[in-house]
This record gives C-alpha cells, structure tokens and sequence, in this order.
C-alpha cells in the first residue's frame, strides 16, 4: 500500500457512539485529519509521554484506489481499492482542551494500522461487519458496519468535494460505543495494557501502550 498523503477520520458515525457522547445525530459527517506520521504497524507498541488520559477507538478504515475530485457516491465506491482494520487511539485531555478535536487526534506514532487490506469483492461494510475492540482481553466495543450514519462511499464522496483524493489515502469511519470517556467513571489506558482491534474478514491488531516520562 502506498504512503498515505492523507489521512481523513470521520467522527460520530454509529449511533451509539453518538448518543454516549451525548450529541445529536449529524445532518454532515464530522471529519478531522490525521498526518501519516500518526500511523504505525499493526503489531507496534504505542508509545506516548505519561500524564496523558488515552483511549481506545476501533474503526473500519477504507483505502483509497483511484484520484477522486467531487466524486459522486457511486464513483467512490467503485473508487475503493478496499478495506483494513485502524484504531483511532485519542489523548482525551488534548481534545478536550478546545472545540476542535485535532491536537487530540494527531498525535506522532499512535493509530495502528493493518494487518491486510482486504478489496471490496470480499468485505461488504454495508451489509455489516463486526468492529470489536478488547483491552487486556476485556471486550470494550462492539459495532456493527451497517449502523454507519455516513457509509463509506458517502464519506469518500463528501471529502472529495472539497480535496483531492489520491490512492494510498486513508477514511477511517469512526468508532462504536464503548469508549472509555464514554464509561462512568471515564477509565483510560495504562502502561503494559494490550489493546486488540478486530473486524471480521480483515484480522485483528494488537498493540501494546508503553508510556514514557
């Protein structure tokens, strides 16, 4: 696969996830970049300063096989190369420091990405497919693809309105319930914890958080 020049995330985007966060359901998808520098393998440690409160947020991410410019629905799916498993790992107390939510998500070296992409003759996310996350073997989210509010094509079709879109690129659709911001009390990952991202008909990730003075 080739180096991503972009890396586009939808925020928002199953219903459940929307609801624990306490907003309403989106009339345009809720978007935010990443840089490629934030992507790393799927078997990676992540490795971040302490101090910091770190979630976990498994998602479906679509590779991007053919240029893109104000693409319709229909020639963005038939633009998809095809589909991988990402985790969205967020430093909440960055993101919640202001309305814009991106210096919480860019962070150097901490979305993992892989293990394989799988092409769209064999994934079918609008039919659904399960996005599961567990830490330390715990399951902690559970989704299914065909609760997307925005599904993937509508997702590439709508960034490609406003930029180009190139093959390599990244749309990571956004996570299910069961985030720990989302939990009562909030609970965040600690040092050593193994966090295991899997969606069905791709593989699974698995990842250790180092955390670092």
């Amino acid at each position: 696969m080739p180096t991503p020049q972009k890396v586009i995330c939808c925020g928002l985007n199953f219903s459940d996830h929307i609801q624990e966060m306490g907003r309403e359901l989106p009339q345009h998808p809720t978007l935010f970049a990443k840089y490629p520098d934030t992507l790393i393998g799927p078997y990676d440690d992540i490795v971040l300063p302490s101090g910091h409160d770190v979630d976990w947020e498994a998602e479906l991410a679509v590779v991007v096989g053919k240029e893109l410019r104000g693409a319709t629905p229909d020639e963005a799916r038939d633009a998809i190369a095809g589909y991988t498993v990402a985790n969205d790992i967020s430093v909440r107390d960055w993101q919640r420091r202001t309305l814009q939510w991106f210096q919480g998500k860019a962070w150097d070296a901490s979305t993992p990405v892989g293990p394989t992409v799988v092409t769209p003759d064999e994934l079918d996310p609008v039919a659904g497919v399960d996005v599961v996350c567990r830490v330390n073997g715990v399951e902690r989210q559970r989704g299914n693809t065909s609760r997307l509010v925005f599904d993937c094509a509508t997702l590439l079709a709508y960034a490609s309105t406003f930029t180009v879109l190139r093959p390599g690129d990244l749309i990571l659709t956004g996570t299910p319930g069961g985030v720990g911001q989302g939990m009562t009390p909030p609970t965040f990952l600690a040092d050593g914890d193994v966090v295991e991202t899997e969606i069905t008909g791709i593989g699974c990730l698995h990842n250790v958080i180092r955390f670092h003075d």
